[in-house]
């Protein structure tokens, strides 16, 4: 697609979790004043310091949003994992979403201690954009793609390749947020969106496309190279 555009936002923690953080952490700070000032006893105040500086402290490391380019001048055959996490599904299936032919699909597992921003996989421009309620069942689970809260982005690539990438709320997550926009152009490099807590996000890719991971291979979002389109 020639030169590539690169929009990536210079932050280390997602906008995502700004709210819950400062809120979480005026709300921390206020308690254990409040434990410190009024109760001789100070063991209340360290446990209450320690149960939820802990919490806090899990919050944050799910929030964070390390900065990431993806060093290859030529992408435009390559499809990068959307979502740190594990590889758990690598398959052809028939009747795939929106393409109703057979498949191959590529799932990512997001635990509770990935990073949870999501990547576009491929570059190319967004063809539409399509979120669908659902059930929460666990995200590994086969059942998930289809029966859980899910938001799909179809991109098409520079070469005229539709690539659809679904983002899947797991058992925990209840939130699924996708910055695509129909119309727009999209790259490599670019946040697709977030899933807040467990979750997966499913790449379904041409019959031909030459896979460049195996099963439980550990993926690292916008930098694992997942396939290579024919």
């Amino acid at each position: 697609m020639g030169q590539r555009i690169k929009k990536l936002k210079k932050i280390r923690l997602h906008r995502e979790g700004t709210d819950q953080l400062v809120y979480g952490m005026i709300a921390i700070v206020a308690i254990a004043a409040i434990l410190w000032s009024t109760i001789d006893n100070k063991i209340p105040f360290w446990i209450f310091v320690v149960v939820f500086g802990t919490v806090y402290g899990i919050v944050l490391n799910f929030y964070r949003c390390p900065i990431r380019y993806l060093n290859i001048e030529d992408t435009d055959n390559l499809v990068v994992a959307p979502a740190d996490g594990k590889i758990v599904v690598i398959e052809e299936v028939d009747n795939a979403p929106y393409f109703n032919d057979r498949r191959l699909m590529i799932s990512i597992f997001m635990s509770l201690w990935n990073v949870h921003a999501n990547w576009f996989p491929v570059d190319g421009k967004v063809k539409f954009v399509k979120h669908v309620d659902g059930n929460y069942h666990k995200a590994w689970l086969p059942k998930a793609s289809e029966e859980n809260e899910h938001a799909d982005t179809m991109i098409t690539t520079p070469k005229g390749v539709d690539v659809l990438c679904r983002q899947i709320a797991g058992a925990v997550a209840r939130r699924i947020v996708t910055y695509a926009k129909e119309g727009e152009e999209c790259y490599i490099d670019e946040h697709l969106g977030f899933i807040k807590l467990g979750s997966r996000v499913d790449v379904y890719l041409p019959l031909g496309s030459e896979v460049c991971v195996k099963m439980g291979q550990s993926t690292t979002g916008d930098q694992t190279i997942i396939a290579k389109l024919k």
